[in-house]
């Protein structure tokens, strides 16, 4: 049986989205290095950070937009330039203001057109069916490649310097480039063909003023009392991982005594579990409510966060073998992003076709949540020497979230009436 082309389309925006979570993440592994080298606070690196995770946010609609507009595979290889460009010249960096405008606004740009909404279009246009399963798939990606990066990058950090880490990065993002403009494509029907689960093809028509569109998507679904919850939700979602955990943890977890590698192995470590978990809440989400998912997906989350200060701070240092870390990582893993999938099927449920775009907005409010998330530990660290507090808020915010998630309604079909079910029967 010869294997559908949305099979292979899909495996090179794995390798895309895997590509920009490593190259996102890198700053968590160059926060001591900088505050050592520049002498900068962590409420001045965390702002660059927090520039960043806003972009990565903010552009993520707009770059649905334009890949409604001019195509996937210009979109993307447009984006990993701009991380090219913008980690290569972190090498002359000398002052604070080049980092925020070298790793806050042209990787945030960068990552943000290669987010979650290139796998939810990539999704929507290549599948019929398995959407859920192939959506948690790429958004495991993002885990994955945190899994391949961190590790390597705090390695080369250690021994040869962040500056040679930076390299690395913009290396692999060039590296990218000709897979993404030689094999991914904008449609099936671009090349005679028709989504997978389907025999009928689907014609598109791109809209012109891509930035126009987004906008108005966004006027439309803020309306809607739903996609406030799935908005707040998102924020506290990217508050609670990449603003605080993602950033945070080597740092945090380095001021308890544990070294930088050890720290960033374990990060690694919930992308494993992440990218299980992701897999799993995908499947879960073809087959049950996505709403009660992300009920208990919130709630799990923040009583992790409640327990996580009493473990740091239970060895002197914490050790990275100890069984509450170890049983920290796993459940945090598990539930990292396994969000994704069941908002991406409540954007598409709620909003119909405009659901990409819809779930580009949420997912700006998650980058937002991760860039205010991200900027207030870095003050908190600073102000009272300890992160407690930005845990502890973190833990009631995903609680609050969970409350919010139980209020989410999707349309329900309606129930054919006895001469529409006999001529069905027919």
């Amino acid at each position: 049986m010869r294997l559908h082309r949305a099979w292979i389309v899909s495996g090179v925006a794995l390798v895309a989205i895997m590509g920009a979570a490593g190259f996102r993440a890198t700053p968590g592994v160059m926060i001591n290095p900088f505050r050592e080298e520049f002498g900068w606070s962590s409420g001045t690196i965390s702002l660059a950070v927090s520039v960043s995770l806003v972009l990565y946010g903010v552009t993520a609609p707009f770059a649905a937009a334009l890949m409604d507009r001019f195509g996937m595979r210009r979109v993307v290889a447009a984006a990993l330039l701009l991380i090219a460009a913008g980690s290569g010249l972190t090498v002359w960096m000398t002052a604070s203001w080049q980092l925020i405008a070298l790793w806050g606004v042209l990787v945030g740009l960068g990552t943000g057109s290669m987010a979650l909404v290139f796998a939810a279009t990539l999704t929507d246009r290549w599948f019929v069916r398995r959407k859920g399963l192939v959506m948690g798939v790429l958004t495991a990606g993002g885990a994955t490649g945190q899994l391949i990066f961190l590790p390597v990058l705090a390695a080369l950090t250690e021994s040869s310097g962040w500056r040679t880490a930076s390299v690395v990065v913009s290396l692999s993002a060039l590296a990218v480039v000709p897979f993404v403009w030689f094999l991914l494509r904008d449609s099936p029907e671009e090349i005679g063909l028709t989504a997978y689960g389907t025999d009928v093809p689907i014609e598109r028509t791109p809209r012109a003023g891509a930035a126009g569109h987004a906008l108005r998507t966004l006027r439309e679904a803020s309306r809607h009392r739903g996609f406030w919850y799935l908005a707040i939700g998102f924020f506290v979602c990217g508050a609670s991982t990449n603003g605080l955990i993602g950033t945070h943890f080597i740092p945090a977890a380095h001021d308890h005594g544990m070294p930088e590698q050890a720290a960033a192995g374990l990060l690694a470590v919930i992308g494993i579990f992440d990218v299980a978990g992701t897999i799993l809440s995908g499947w879960l989400t073809d087959r049950f409510d996505p709403a009660k998912l992300l009920v208990v997906y919130y709630a799990l989350r923040g009583l992790s966060l409640l327990v996580f200060p009493t473990l740091l701070a239970s060895g002197n240092p914490p050790s990275a073998t100890s069984p509450g870390i170890i049983l920290f990582i796993v459940l945090y893993g598990l539930d990292w992003v396994a969000t994704v999938p069941p908002t991406v099927a409540l954007c598409a449920k709620l909003f119909g076709p405009a659901g990409p775009i819809v779930f580009g907005w949420v997912f700006a409010s998650h980058m937002i949540g991760a860039a205010a998330a991200a900027f207030a530990a870095g003050l908190v660290k600073d102000t009272l020497g300890t992160y407690d507090l930005a845990w502890y808020t973190a833990a009631l915010l995903c609680l609050l979230a969970a409350a919010l998630s139980t209020s989410l309604r999707t349309p329900t079909q309606k129930a054919p009436t006895p001469d529409e079910k006999a001529l069905t029967d027919a």
